[in-house]
């Protein structure tokens, strides 16, 4: 099995049919978040498969997305009712 990444995928984008879109993608991805921050545990191909399913979603001018790694050796902090993030043994994707 390929060696998966802890990463933040979120994204801030503007027309509704497009942001629905876009969330559909990063939730097939997903292990946890809310709203449009979601925990993401990548290999190296998923990274770019997702990147490669969000390039035909987002414009270029109004939207953005980050996709951005997390470093390993710190401890994740969760506030409230948010659990750490676990690397599932398996993602669905539906």
């Amino acid at each position: 099995m390929a060696q998966r990444a802890l990463y933040l995928a979120a994204y801030d984008v503007v027309c509704d049919s497009r942001r629905r879109r876009v969330l559909q993608v990063v939730r097939q991805y997903a292990s946890g978040g809310q709203k449009s921050a979601f925990e993401c545990w990548l290999s190296a191909t998923e990274v770019r498969e997702m990147l490669l399913a969000l390039d035909g979603e987002l414009d270029e001018i109004e939207d953005r997305f980050g996709l951005l790694p997390l470093d390993p050796r710190r401890r994740v902090v969760a506030m409230g009712c948010a659990r750490p993030p676990s690397n599932p043994d398996f993602l669905y994707f539906g």
